[in-house]
């Protein structure tokens, strides 16, 4: 952990960032509503919230309110997976079939043949729980990968928001170790941890990580005092309006899965956010040892590139990457940006986002990290995208002075 010292005017940055929130609502392609924060290594030193929960509806949305956070689950998942490294349960470079069988059963797809049907061989290796990590294991998204949306299509392999066991029987998509694509490779790691640990992930989640953090609003059940408090999806339309849409995950899920499945406040995520600021101290007791925390946010991803994400199912995401010409890496939980990037987030620093338009970064140089909260698809929606980049670039023009 660094320990430098920089001197942040808190009015100054409220100010800013509030300005920001309300012109995301006001916008001419506007968000029904958002939440966001930004924490040191003590507590939170900005919270705003703007907009309603649902568009046209009399609930204005609250910093307390409830958000499907997608694949910022997804951290928490690798850091359910550390613990267990940390216990010598894990190795991170055995093949992860050994934990989860049906790792084992699955093949490569090459194509599809004539009568469209997929060409399949065996893996060159199993994935190993190091490249599930680093999205190298060779699993994808039906949203950002063409043979997986045909499979849908085509095939009627389910999608990943079916919560079901069916979905994560995917084919690989190269062998691997090849190259980076992201995709169902931390749920196949949720499911690592739960047949180590014998538990629901959601239990594991609740006992050695929520537990310790003071995290009281975070299930992949969508309880009963969440549905009173929740921030509901949109659907952007081609016209640059907003269209209320009746979607939950379900609920309980058939499987836990920690690639995307958490329902949770943003307030709760800055808690683990700090814990990352801390070397893997929480409020109520720690997480992870220190040297864990120094090991896991190295570059794990050697040469290769995190790329962009190409949306192939418009209605999910649109073509999306960060920092576009700029150097990106994966550490186990998280991805890093190799240069500075353009809003001020310095070389090393992590982060990463939520399909429905939700995103953070955590610099651990500064000791401040930031979540930005909305419900709307496609992802790389322009407004929340742009919006976000603008509070994050807000909070670095501030925190320099």
């Amino acid at each position: 952990m660094s320990t430098t010292a920089t001197a942040f005017d808190r009015a100054v940055f409220q100010r800013a960032a509030d300005g920001i929130l309300r012109s995301a609502v006001d916008a001419e392609q506007p968000v029904a509503g958002v939440v966001a924060m930004v924490t040191d290594r003590d507590g939170t030193v900005y919270e705003g919230a703007a907009g309603r929960r649902r568009l046209g509806g009399d609930a204005e949305i609250t910093t307390d309110d409830v958000f499907a956070i997608f694949s910022t689950t997804k951290a928490i998942t690798a850091t359910a997976a550390l613990q267990l490294v940390e216990e010598g349960l894990l190795d991170l470079d055995r093949p992860a079939s050994e934990y989860a069988p049906e790792i084992g059963d699955l093949q490569v797809i090459e194509g599809f043949d004539a009568d469209s049907e997929p060409i399949l061989r065996a893996p060159r290796s199993y994935p190993t729980t190091r490249q599930l990590l680093t999205h190298t294991g060779g699993f994808g998204y039906d949203f950002f990968d063409e043979k997986y949306a045909r499979l849908a299509g085509e095939k009627g392999q389910p999608s990943v928001i079916t919560a079901s066991k069916a979905a994560l029987t995917t084919p690989l998509l190269f062998d691997p170790g090849e190259r980076w694509q992201y995709g169902t490779n931390i749920d196949w790691v949720g499911q690592v941890v739960e047949r180590l640990r014998g538990q629901r992930l959601g239990d594991v989640f609740a006992e050695r990580i929520f537990g310790p953090l003071g995290i009281e609003n975070m299930s992949f059940v969508l309880r009963d005092d969440f549905r009173s408090r929740l921030a509901e999806m949109h659907a952007r339309n081609a016209d640059g309006s907003l269209t209320p849409m009746d979607f939950e995950l379900p609920s309980p899920p058939e499987i836990d899965f920690g690639g995307h499945g958490l329902y949770g406040t943003v307030g709760d995520y800055m808690k683990f956010i700090r814990m990352w600021l801390n070397d893997g101290a929480g409020e109520h007791g720690r997480v992870l040892r220190e040297d864990t925390v120094e090991m896991a946010v190295r570059n794990h991803l050697g040469d290769l590139p995190v790329t962009m994400l190409p949306g192939v199912i418009p209605s999910l995401s649109n073509d999306a990457e960060f920092f576009p010409g700029q150097s990106k890496s994966w550490s186990l939980p998280f991805m890093i940006n190799n240069e500075e990037a353009p809003t001020g987030r310095p070389a090393g620093a992590l982060g990463w986002a939520g399909l429905a338009n939700l995103f953070y970064w955590i610099d651990r140089e500064n000791g401040y990290g930031g979540y930005w909260a909305t419900q709307i698809l496609p992802f790389g929606d322009p407004t929340s995208f742009t919006k976000y980049m603008e509070f994050e670039t807000a909070f670095y023009r501030v925190l320099k002075g």
